[in-house]
């Protein structure tokens, strides 16, 4: 009898090989391994690559069950671990390209995932395209003889586009280009991304699967044809983590599933009084019509999470300035998925130094919210105080 995902989430990598009768895969902590015998060092030698007991950058009793529960979550054949997210987003890319190769990248990613494609693998003679994450069928003019990769992240960092994921995926597919997918706000919880023709898909760990803000850490879940040459080619990268790491990893996925419902609740109360005040333009929530792509959320998603964008009808910095000082519940950070409250503004003229191809829309700040776990009265309260000093200072502001 197959159990519902809700249950997974509990029991993912609880094998009574790794508990040895405890709740909890206790923390193994090792660097050698040793063998009382030959032979039980040459079976450790052959495999090594099977979560057996070899050597400490392979991993202990805690990263494999840490690696089972990511695997059965998300799907694919396995999961390789890295040290924080742009870690795994940076040697998943490398484990499969060359020199002359060409990567597809979706303009909207990740700010340190567009830094390396420009300086390590420009300096590598790997050339990277950007390209509009609306573009969905149209991807197919991007794709060259060279193309290696083509890599996606939806909804996208900070403008929150959804990326029609089935669609270029399959057409990817049939140039045998490897799909990847920065798959952080789906967190394996909202979006399951082999169902959709994902090869490889990316988390930053830190973020929901953790959940407290306390833990750098980064997954990427490979399919079966991809997994080994993965797995190899980040181990030969030296990438591993600390087991008490991978512990809390494994810990918070016990509560990612209520979580992210509790997250979902109160960022979409927060989206949907957003959209009434006067101030903003137009709210970027996925499960909003305003948010770009949001009909693929609708058709692909099955939640939400806590984090989304607003735009504000001006772009005025001293006001700005007034809205995000004083904040009772929200923090400025530059992260989120923790169960705290987070804001960070962006002006328009900062996405003209970052973007080739998506340029935005909109003219007024945008404002980026990670809604955490508090009250949400509470953070209405804050951010409507929030909204009080930015209209002070907008009165004040001489004509133009």
């Amino acid at each position: 009898m197959s159990e519902s995902k809700t249950t997974k989430f509990v029991t993912a990598g609880r094998d009574k090989k790794w508990t040895n009768g405890v709740v909890n895969p206790p923390v193994q902590r090792a660097s050698t391994v040793v063998f009382n015998t030959v032979a039980e060092k040459n079976h450790a030698t052959i495999n090594r690559a099977k979560q057996t007991l070899f050597y400490g950058r392979r991993g202990t009793n805690t990263h494999f069950a840490f690696q089972d529960a990511m695997t059965e979550i998300e799907g694919g054949a396995g999961c390789a671990l890295y040290p924080c997210g742009t870690a795994a987003i940076s040697n998943a890319i490398l484990a499969f390209v060359e020199t002359g190769d060409h990567i597809l990248m979706v303009d909207t990613c990740y700010e340190p995932t567009r830094d390396f494609c420009n300086t390590i693998m420009k300096k590598m003679g790997i050339e990277t395209t950007y390209y509009d994450p609306t573009i969905g069928a149209g991807i197919r003019d991007l794709i060259q003889p060279n193309t290696k990769i083509l890599f996606l992240e939806s909804p996208g960092s900070v403008t929150m586009e959804v990326q029609d994921v089935p669609t270029m995926a399959a057409i990817a597919k049939e140039q045998d280009v490897i799909v990847m997918l920065d798959n952080t706000w789906g967190a394996g919880v909202n979006f399951s991304p082999f169902d959709f023709g994902v090869d490889i898909s990316i988390q930053a760990a830190t973020k929901y699967i953790v959940g407290h803000s306390d833990v750098m850490l980064g997954t990427a879940v490979a399919s079966e044809k991809y997994w080994d040459q993965l797995r190899e080619q980040s181990y030969l990268m030296g990438q591993c983590v600390s087991p008490d790491d991978a512990y809390l990893g494994l810990r918070g996925i016990r509560t990612l599933d209520v979580r992210l419902r509790q997250h979902a609740e109160n960022s979409l109360t927060v989206a949907k009084w957003l959209e009434e005040r006067p101030e903003v333009d137009h709210v970027r929530h996925p499960a909003l019509e305003t948010c770009p792509g949001s009909e693929f959320y609708h058709r692909d998603f099955t939640g939400g999470n806590g984090l989304f964008s607003f735009v504000l009808k001006t772009s005025y910095p001293r006001a700005t300035t007034a809205f995000l000082d004083g904040m009772s519940h929200f923090s400025m950070g530059y992260s989120w998925g923790g169960f705290e409250s987070l804001v960070l503004a962006n002006e328009p003229k900062s996405f003209n130094s970052l973007r080739t191809v998506a340029h935005p829309n909109f003219t007024g700040t945008l404002i980026r919210l990670h809604i955490g776990l508090e009250d949400v009265n509470d953070l209405l309260v804050d951010l409507d105080a929030a909204f009080t000093r930015y209209n002070e200072v907008i009165q004040d502001a001489p004509a133009s």
